[in-house]
């Protein structure tokens, strides 16, 4: 339980919403934010960045992450340690978002409490989905649509924010005029995208992967509800978002696996273009507070790119420069010739259409930034002990 405090319970936190939100907000009577996948990197950073604003937080996440990628990537402990930390301001369900009764009861439960959606449960992972296609498309697709179908019967006015991903561009950021150097592949100094590639890019004619394609599926309903219901909802698509709450596993999770394997001696198998695909990467704190901008300033059927951009990027072989530094400890790298299939030999984001409508926002963390933070939240438990 929480020690007595001047504002404390649902009617304490409607009480602060008053003082938290802008001025057009403080009528609000809604109080929760609903998130799913919740114990994941970026859902438990929602809900810790929501019930920050003040906001009663509602978790669903039933742990499937353990089931695509087992112990490494269960996030048992990120929810232990949610309820922990936020006591009864924090709420959990061990909800399938394929189950449309379990969400409905939940749904039903709040209703037009309900301030906000967060929708980051996702099965994420390329590998995974092409051996289990029913299952990656019923949880991203289906699951998506069923979270759309929820709200809009039970919280219509709720922005609906959905983690979408770039792999709905499919491999077509491949065909780019791309530059070998040193370290990483580069695009041309005057080439239209060098900035970062912008919502512009097409989505058709080319090769999605089925976890892409499952992904293209929600990523359209998302902007459809938008559209035919008049809803506020946004797709963030999203490069390598990343931070020291990742349960970090082989085929998910990137940066923190990366480091991970380096502090504990493992072995990272690095499939193809040699080493030197690039990635742009940003902190799950960033991530939020670009959530939080369009909460407070909802718009319809929007589509956002979300990366570190120029600001923040790197090739695999870079990033294993800066972990080795980090952690005083050489990489063990397996090379792997075969890149996997789709996947991305350069990507970085553009977000000046999110920078144009939030000028307000910016993002804070660089690449070894990241790594750095990754490497002291888990010394203590990656670090062999002598």
């Amino acid at each position: 339980m929480r020690g007595p405090s001047v504002i404390s319970g649902r009617a304490g936190r409607h009480a602060m919403l008053r003082w938290i939100l802008p001025p057009m907000d403080r009528e609000w009577r809604v109080s929760v934010a609903l998130v799913t996948g919740s114990g994941g990197l970026i859902g438990s950073e929602a809900v810790r960045h929501f019930a920050g604003l003040g906001l009663d937080v509602v978790g669903i996440d039933n742990d499937m992450r353990r089931y695509f990628f087992g112990e490494d990537g269960s996030t048992s402990w990120s929810l232990e340690r949610l309820g922990r930390d936020l006591g009864n301001a924090y709420t959990h369900f061990a909800v399938d978002i394929r189950d449309r009764d379990g969400l409905e009861q939940v749904f039903k439960k709040y209703g037009s409490d309900i301030a906000v959606v967060i929708h980051s449960a996702a099965q994420p992972s390329h590998d995974w989905a092409a051996k289990e296609p029913y299952t990656d498309f019923d949880v991203n697709a289906g699951g998506t649509l069923n979270m759309l179908e929820n709200t809009r019967l039970h919280a219509i006015d709720a922005p609906f924010i959905h983690c979408s991903t770039n792999k709905v561009y499919g491999d077509r950021p491949n065909s780019l005029p791309l530059v070998e150097l040193e370290t990483r592949y580069e695009l041309p100094e005057d080439h239209r995208w060098y900035q970062g590639i912008t919502e512009e890019m097409s989505i058709d004619h080319s090769l999605h992967s089925v976890f892409g394609a499952s992904k293209v599926a929600a990523d359209v309903m998302v902007q459809e509800y938008g559209r035919y219901f008049d809803m506020k909802t946004a797709c963030f698509r999203g490069g390598t978002l990343t931070g020291p709450a990742h349960s970090a596993a082989e085929l998910h999770g990137f940066l923190a696996y990366l480091m991970r394997c380096v502090m504990e001696g493992r072995t990272y198998n690095l499939f193809g273009y040699k080493g030197k695909m690039v990635r742009d990467a940003i902190h799950s704190r960033d991530v939020l507070s670009a959530f939080e901008a369009f909460f407070r300033a909802p718009r319809s059927a929007e589509v956002y790119n979300l990366g570190g951009g120029r600001h923040s990027n790197t090739s695999h072989i870079e990033a294993f420069r800066i972990a080795e530094e980090i952690a005083g400890r050489e990489a063990r790298i397996n090379y792997v010739e075969q890149n996997r299939t789709g996947d991305h030999q350069w990507y970085v984001s553009s977000m000046a259409r999110f920078e144009a409508q939030y000028p307000d926002w910016k993002i804070t963390y660089d690449v070894p930034m990241i790594l750095r933070e990754i490497y002291e939240a888990n010394v203590d438990k990656w670090v062999p002990q002598p």
